[in-house]
């Protein structure tokens, strides 16, 4: 497969817009031939997280040298020193399994990748019913403290003025139509934008990002 042209499908929102449940259900379809993109993040693991399942969990000393050095395709510093990113070597990765690529990340690096990759790139946004409705499900996870789910919140507020910036916008009012929703908008992107042989020419696209 190695004239595949990997599609890459972004999907950003606010914590706790569900963001992640949609994406889960996508990789579950298999006529996509999707995989899942997992970023690297200076932070600690959380609950039953998993290294190189969840994240790629590295410190914040060797994140700083991967910025130095050029290995990501975007980066954030969400947090005072917690950081997260993609690492090109993730998305070759995938490409080289002829897959597609999926993304569950921040509205910032989702519209980097999408800037780096306009027409590869397919850039959704999960739009949550309200910012009250999203502290409920961040309380309710009850993996961070209260101070950590305000500042989330806050955040959300300035996310959520980023949705008209993403190709697409799904509202998760309720889920089975999101999903429905979301099933579309891939399977309507993969049908468009056929694969045109390239291969290794992508890939080393990712090395002048």
């Amino acid at each position: 497969m190695k004239d595949f042209k990997g599609k890459l499908f972004v999907f950003s929102a606010p914590s706790g817009s569900g963001k992640t449940t949609i994406v889960r259900h996508l990789l579950n379809q298999p006529e996509f031939n999707l995989e899942f993109s997992v970023s690297a993040t200076s932070r600690l693991p959380r609950g039953n997280e998993i290294d190189g399942k969840d994240y790629y969990f590295i410190s914040l000393k060797d994140f700083k040298n991967k910025i130095k050095n050029d290995e990501f395709l975007e980066w954030e510093e969400v947090y005072r020193d917690n950081f997260y990113g993609t690492l090109k070597t993730e998305v070759e990765r995938i490409w080289s399994k002829g897959k597609h690529v999926i993304f569950d990340i921040d509205v910032v690096g989702g519209l980097r990748i999408k800037k780096k990759f306009p027409k590869e790139t397919l850039a959704v946004f999960v739009k949550p019913p309200s910012v009250d409705e999203l502290k409920i499900r961040l309380k309710k996870r009850s993996t961070e403290s209260a101070d950590k789910i305000n500042m989330r919140i806050a955040k959300a507020s300035v996310e959520l003025a980023t949705a008209p910036q993403f190709d697409k916008i799904i509202k998760n009012y309720d889920l089975e139509i999101a999903l429905k929703e979301a099933e579309e908008l891939v399977g309507d992107f993969i049908k468009a934008h056929p694969n045109p042989p390239k291969g290794r020419e992508q890939v080393s696209e990712l090395e002048n990002k």
